[in-house]
């Protein structure tokens, strides 16, 4: 399964049965400029991501998991669904919105961090 209309600037960076990443920009989160760990990510996962330890697959009936991440402890939410098709869905819906500068970032930072808004604000278009 691809992902049709996924936003430009967005890599499937892998994708497994059960788990995709997604990420946006790698050729400007590439550590040299700014840090791999602040490089927007994307997951989609068949059950949660912090499932308990000695689970290792997901069940039948667990839902599908979209996260969009900005850092490894900041994300936007993380939304569930019933169907594959349904959370890919979004899946695209979350690229294009981050991609046309129509998510606020900023406010998920307890402390701001300016040189990476002011990227990300160039790379998407963001007005402040």
């Amino acid at each position: 399964m691809g992902f049709d209309g996924l936003a430009d600037g967005w890599d499937v960076w892998s994708e497994e049965e059960t788990k995709v990443v997604l990420a946006y920009r790698p050729d400007v989160f590439d550590s040299s400029d700014l840090p791999a760990p602040c490089m927007p990510t994307i997951y989609l996962t068949k059950g949660q991501r912090d499932r308990r330890p000695g689970r290792n697959r997901p069940a039948p009936e667990d839902s599908w998991y979209v996260t969009l991440f900005f850092e490894p402890e900041v994300d936007y939410g993380r939304e569930s669904f019933e169907s594959e098709p349904s959370a890919r869905q979004r899946v695209v819906e979350l690229s294009e919105a981050l991609a046309a500068g129509d998510i606020d970032y900023r406010s998920l930072y307890q402390v701001p961090r300016p040189d990476y808004f002011e990227t990300l604000d160039e790379l998407t278009g963001r007005e402040t």
